[in-house]
């Protein structure tokens, strides 16, 4: 039935509207242009603004993004760069694929996942060489989960369904011989909807990143199960080096706006590098304050635990990608029948002349 409303319910109905449309932009960027140039851009004066969706700003696993603008090296290279913020990997590769962002900083396995569902998605710039994650399990289940070879049965906490940590859970489930099926799993977001999910035995555990991880050990609710934030955890738990953090762009994209793709490409590995000849505190200190939810020794803390997963140079590890197919295929049969060609999925072509 068509209805009709008076020009007062109107009103109050755009107002409605409009408050809910700023509250969404206020999740953009917490403190993202303080140090290089304020707002939520790289504030330089090119006049076209490049949208860049990161899968969680205040995520360690994705500091190199928020960091390159601190730093200053977006407007460096003089080119505008606004941070978005979608902590659900899964989003975050929508808004690309449907053109509403020009570059995502997620996990690099999409560009597999959406090469199967034919679309060509490129990692341009590889922030990491293992994903960083944490699987954690709470203290009130870790006498009945004491490797993923008990997974079955239990509740498992992911960032979202369809999200790099559902993939990497139900890998480290089959890898152990438990049956995806056999597993639960829960999307309990980040930050502090997964430490209250923990905390209130919603998931026996689950997989997630500093400083989440720091928070979860200092408060004693839960401890790790699978460490996968160092080349030695990745290869152990995946079998090689799982190459997971990267600004990744739609592949027609990135080749029609080169000169703007090797801007942000020497923007990023030059704080790759940055990082690499700086303290766990100095990096700290560039980040905004209110990334510290736990405190500044703890957030030190988590910045010094992840380090060991970014690369110096942006530059794809060469037995990289293959980790990659072989953990996806194992449980993914869209991707295991698709003939994935894993030239296509990366490219070094920016990279190596920005190094």
């Amino acid at each position: 039935m068509r209805t009709t409303s008076s020009p007062r319910l109107r009103f109050a109905a755009v107002a409605v509207a409009l408050v809910t449309l700023l509250a969404g932009c206020a999740d953009e960027v917490s403190g993202n242009g303080a140090g290089s140039g304020g707002g939520k851009s790289s504030g330089t004066s090119s006049g076209k603004t490049v949208k860049i969706m990161v899968g969680g700003l205040d995520k360690v696993i994705y500091l190199p993004a928020v960091l390159t603008q601190r730093l200053g090296f977006f407007r460096e290279q003089g080119v505008d760069v606004q941070l978005l913020t979608e902590p659900a990997g899964v989003q975050a590769t929508t808004t690309l694929v449907a053109g509403e962002v020009q570059g995502v900083v997620g996990f690099y396995d999409h560009t597999l996942d959406l090469q199967a569902k034919g679309k060509r998605v490129e990692s341009v710039v590889q922030l990491a060489r293992t994903p960083g994650e944490v699987e954690i399990v709470s203290k009130k289940a870790e006498g009945d989960l004491t490797s993923p070879a008990d997974f079955k049965g239990k509740k498992l906490g992911v960032t979202g369904l369809g999200s790099s940590t559902d993939f990497l859970t139900k890998y480290l489930a089959v890898r152990n011989g438990v049956k995806v099926s056999d597993v639960t799993p829960v999307a309990v977001g980040a930050g502090q909807t997964f430490v209250s999910a923990l905390r209130q035995g919603s998931v026996d555990g689950g997989m997630t990143t500093d400083p989440t991880v720091a928070q979860v050990l200092a408060q004693g609710i839960g401890k790790v199960l699978v460490d996968l934030r160092t080349p030695e955890g990745s290869r152990a738990a995946l079998g090689g080096l799982y190459p997971a953090s990267s600004l990744y762009m739609n592949t027609s994209w990135a080749d029609g706006h080169k000169e703007t793709t090797q801007k942000l490409a020497n923007a990023f590995v030059k704080t790759l590098a940055w990082m690499a000849s700086h303290s766990p505190e100095e990096i700290a200190a560039k980040m905004p304050a209110d990334y510290a939810k736990g405190g500044k020794d703890l957030y030190v803390r988590a910045v010094k635990d992840t380090l060991p997963m970014f690369t110096r140079d942006g530059v794809m590890p060469d037995d990289g990608p293959k980790t990659v197919h072989d953990v996806l295929k194992a449980f993914n049969p869209t991707v295991r029948d698709a003939g994935i060609d894993l030239e296509k999925t990366y490219t070094t072509e920016f990279v190596r002349k920005a190094g």
